[in-house]
């Protein structure tokens, strides 16, 4: 973790700033290893403080040996202490993360520390963390793991009888079966013309009243999350699902294809897209083609129109094509990618064949 706070200690260096005030609690994480909450760090250009209550004490030792702890009593509260820790620093431009730190929390922070500057800085954290390094690696691995095994023993136990909500409490409970800490999201799980949807909830609509159900769905490891979606035909499969899953499977496979270190987001975006246009469903297809996965389910980088970042080795990214028509249904197939030195690689293997997915 000290590497990655080093970089941080460079880009001080570059704009001039003493010390970045760490508030948003994930990138807390990524820095230090501290995997609690309700904590803050500040790093300096000689060294590190993490800002923490005694909740946490033991934990704090655990996880984060040798780093400087600043840790308030019952009595203190958490603006109040983080002020006099930025005060004791003797720092003058202090650097705070713009895009998570609130309004509030900036006023309170500048009306105790009338002689410090507070610089908002955006994205600084974040542009480390879309670069995964082989722990970060290795942890989406098994997340993507845990969520195939625990989709294999939901798909045996499909009935008609399910409702959707049952699907997605079973998923969750499998998850943690295989070890997982949950689920990386409320798992999505629509029958027939709820799957048309891309964010539908749950309800007590169910899997027999339709021919199709649509499970998108992810496992938190630990830290590190995975995030798939798969079709799953319960009934014979009709030839307009045939045929619309096959220009989504068709579009999904020609993206991850174009998935290499240099392509930009919006290339990989348009490579699956065109295939959807040039069938006639571009109208259907109305968001981008996939996200970054990581310490949370949505992270830097996006493929989707207009996104000219370029793909670097160690981007996880997912790419899911979908087509929706409101009052039949929605297909969507999802998997995520590594971003490899030649090229990429799938990280998720669940079965995607129509007819390998059919539930009899």
């Amino acid at each position: 973790m000290s590497d990655r706070r080093q970089k941080l200690r460079r880009q001080l260096k570059q704009e001039g700033l003493d010390a970045l005030l760490v508030t948003n609690f994930k990138n807390v994480t990524y820095l230090t290893g501290f995997t609690g909450d309700d904590s803050y760090l500040l790093v300096g250009k000689d060294g590190d403080v993490l800002i923490s209550d005694q909740r946490y004490t033991t934990q704090l030792e655990e996880e984060c040996p040798g780093l400087e702890l600043a840790i308030r009593g019952p009595g203190s509260k958490m603006l109040e202490w983080t002020a006099k820790v930025l005060e004791k620093s003797k720092a003058t431009r202090v650097g705070i993360e713009g895009e998570s730190m609130t309004v509030g929390v900036r006023d309170a922070l500048a009306a105790a520390l009338a002689k410090m500057e507070l610089a908002p800085t955006a994205g600084w954290v974040e542009d480390l963390r879309i670069i995964k390094d082989k722990d970060e690696i290795d942890r989406t691995r098994r997340a993507c793991e845990q969520a195939r095994r625990a989709f294999e023993v939901v798909r045996a136990k499909l009935t008609p009888e399910m409702t959707e909500s049952q699907v997605a409490a079973e998923l969750e409970y499998q998850a943690r079966q295989f070890g997982a800490k949950g689920l990386s999201f409320e798992a999505i799980v629509a029958v027939g013309p709820r799957a048309a949807l891309p964010h539908a909830r749950p309800t007590t609509r169910r899997i027999g009243e339709d021919d199709f159900t649509l499970i998108d769905w992810g496992v938190n490891e630990g830290l590190y999350m995975s995030d798939l979606t798969r079709l799953v035909p319960t009934a014979k499969i009709s030839p307009k699902l045939r045929k619309l899953y096959g220009v989504v499977l068709n579009a999904q496979l020609a993206g991850i294809e174009a998935i290499r270190p240099g392509v930009t987001c919006e290339e990989v975006d348009r490579a699956a897209r065109s295939v959807i246009e040039k069938a006639g469903y571009g109208k259907q297809f109305g968001h981008g083609l996939g996200h970054g996965v990581g310490l949370e389910i949505h992270e830097a980088p996006r493929l989707a129109q207009g996104q000219t970042t370029e793909l670097k080795p160690g981007m996880i990214v997912t790419v899911e094509p979908g087509i929706y028509f409101p009052g039949w249904g929605g297909i969507r197939i999802e998997d995520d990618i590594l971003v490899t030195r030649s090229g990429h690689e799938v990280l998720t293997s669940v079965p995607k064949d129509l007819d390998e997915c059919l539930v009899a």
